[in-house]
């Protein structure tokens, strides 16, 4: 094969598709989840020479669930799909992250430059010879765009992508056509890392809005910090995790920002969100005088139908590009520089005690002979199952709101969609998460969803018996979409689902004695001594359990939420 000039000019020739990945290896992504599709065949071959293993789902929208847990657990992730029929697929998952600050670097995978230079009728198009049309329907829920179509260029625009990704913690989205993909770029590049530190505060600026806030904290009299999933997606856990433990505040999270902060700690004091609050939270919060909020993101199922009833004349807001002060807002100004520095100039505080948050069974429960398992004996009893550094998955609906209900031992990762709310988003997500764990020292992953929930994606668990994984995988059995049942439609057949034998299903996708366990739960008696058995609770292999509930009941949280919906549907 001939070498062109510019080629020869290369002090390290590289394919461009090889710059792509080797950037990926980079910034710790180990797994790449996606289809093959004809468009992104030669692409794929050169994952295994970069250390990259490709996952391999059973659809694009399961693969891009998958990117999503997997980089919730991981920091970031990749997807590959093809062009059109595959990415548009995919296309709902990527919205999702969009919405809830994950980022995933997608690649997308093109028909040659020559090929949409000529507008050729091509298969996996719309006939019109527009090859932007996809990547226009992307670029709404994409913090950046890398096309890839000039090989001088791709290194730029792929770091430039990255960089993005990482930063501003939103997907990405990069065309590579098949042409590009082997075209030769500059390798020593790579001996640079790329730059993926916040870019810093004005200092002048930072301290002035440093000496507001502690102004206002040294003045109140009885503060308190309330933590949210920002927090998390910004990166500002330590940050965050100090704050709480030089200041001594009563420390509460909202629901999206469960595991943001240690539950273990004697600060914590629970779960805030209005009327759907932890017992003694709502009080405590709403009559504080000053609301730290760090990383707040203020949807409807967050604050359990917007029933927050905090004022912003109390409140500091701290954010990923401003921080706002009462009514005062400071643009271009990064939390993380603001809480290093606040933590670093504040005087010691005199803190009010925190709520007591625990594991225990509510008094309702104690001497209950009811033996069906309902949502407020459960909750309680999973915070006591279980253990530090568990990753803990809840699909949207009963389980995303009873979670709310358990306190967390120390490092543990808590996942869920409760802003996008993309029914079935968590066996998807488990599989990506269980994967990532696995990597970072194979930390016990488990999932609860709902039976009508896991109809959509349960294809998914074929790929975590293709890679091994050892979820534990709880499915609440309560014959139907339980949530919309509390919104709308109570008896209404779109609520309900065909029953299946959900503990058969890894066996009909090919797991074996040694792979997978099954077990079938009605009373609390016996999902007692299943929490109790230890092979059970080491999770040793896949282990699916029916968990089955009672039709009707859900947690309270979740009535007043759903009460709270259906009112403003009917606005």
């Amino acid at each position: 094969m001939t070498t062109d000039i510019a080629t020869r000019e290369l002090r390290e020739p590289i394919d461009v598709v090889e710059y792509l990945y080797r950037r990926l290896y980079e910034v710790g992504v180990r797994s790449v989840h996606g289809l093959p599709g004809d468009y992104n065949l030669v692409a794929l071959d050169s994952l295994p020479k970069c250390g990259l293993k490709w996952v391999g789902n059973c659809n694009e929208l399961n693969a891009g669930y998958a990117a999503d847990g997997y980089a919730r657990v991981n920091g970031i992730s990749a997807l590959i799909t093809t062009f059109g029929v595959g990415e548009l697929s995919a296309l709902n998952a990527i919205a999702g992250a969009y919405s809830e600050f994950v980022p995933i670097v997608h690649i997308v995978g093109q028909p040659s430059t020559k090929s949409q230079r000529d507008g050729m009728l091509l298969h996996h198009t719309l006939g019109n010879g527009d090859f932007n049309v996809f990547a226009n329907m992307s670029a709404g829920i994409s913090c950046a765009m890398a096309k890839l179509n000039d090989p001088h260029e791709a290194p730029t625009l792929i770091d430039n992508a990255i960089r993005e990704c990482w930063i501003r913690s939103r997907p990405v989205y990069i065309t590579l056509p098949t042409d590009v993909a082997v075209k030769k770029v500059e390798g020593a590049r790579l001996k640079t890392p790329l730059d993926l530190s916040f870019p810093p505060n004005d200092p002048e600026r930072e301290d002035y809005v440093v000496d507001v806030v502690l102004k206002y904290l040294h003045a109140a009299k009885n503060p308190v910090i309330l933590v949210d999933a920002c927090a998390i997606r910004h990166r500002v856990l330590d940050e965050v995790h100090d704050f709480v433990v030089a200041s001594g505040l009563p420390t509460f999270v909202a629901p999206m920002g469960k595991g943001a902060v240690d539950e273990s700690h004697e600060n914590y004091g629970g779960v805030y969100a209005g009327d759907g609050s932890n017992a003694g939270v709502r009080e405590q919060v709403e009559s504080s005088d000053l609301i730290l909020s760090i990383g707040a993101i203020k949807s409807d199922f967050n604050t359990a139908g917007f029933t927050y009833r905090i004022g912003q004349l109390n409140t500091i807001d701290f954010h990923s590009n401003y921080v706002r002060v009462r009514y005062s807002e400071y643009p271009n100004t990064n939390m993380k520089g603001v809480l290093r520095k606040i933590i670093q100039k504040m005087n010691k505080l005199t803190p009010s005690p925190s709520p007591s948050v625990s594991n225990q069974l509510p008094d309702s429960e104690k001497d209950s002979s009811e033996e069906k398992i309902t949502h407020s004996w459960l909750w309680p009893s999973v915070g006591q199952w279980l253990k530090p550094n568990d990753v803990v998955i809840t699909e949207t609906g009963t389980a995303n709101f009873g979670i709310w209900e358990t306190r967390f031992p120390k490092g543990v990762t808590a996942i869920s969609q409760v802003l996008w709310g993309s029914i079935g988003y968590s066996v998807g997500s488990c599989q990506g998460a269980a994967l990532a764990a696995k990597e970072l020292g194979n930390h016990r992953t488990i999932l609860f969803v709902g039976d009508g929930s896991f109809q959509l994606t349960a294809q998914e668990v074929s790929t975590m018996i293709k890679h091994k994984l050892n979820p534990i995988i709880f499915v609440i059995c309560n014959e139907g979409y339980e949530i919309e049942r509390h919104i709308h439609g109570w008896s209404a057949d779109y609520n309900e689902i065909q029953p299946w034998s959900f503990k058969d299903i890894p066996v009909t996708y090919g797991a074996t004695e040694e792979e997978y366990k099954g077990y079938q739960v009605k009373t609390r008696e016996e999902l007692t001594a299943l929490f109790a058995d230890e092979t059970f609770s080491s999770a040793p292999c896949l282990q699916l359990v029916e968990l089955h509930m009672p039709r009707g009941d859900a947690p309270l949280a979740l009535k007043m939420t759903a009460t709270a919906a259906a009112s403003r549907n009917k606005e």
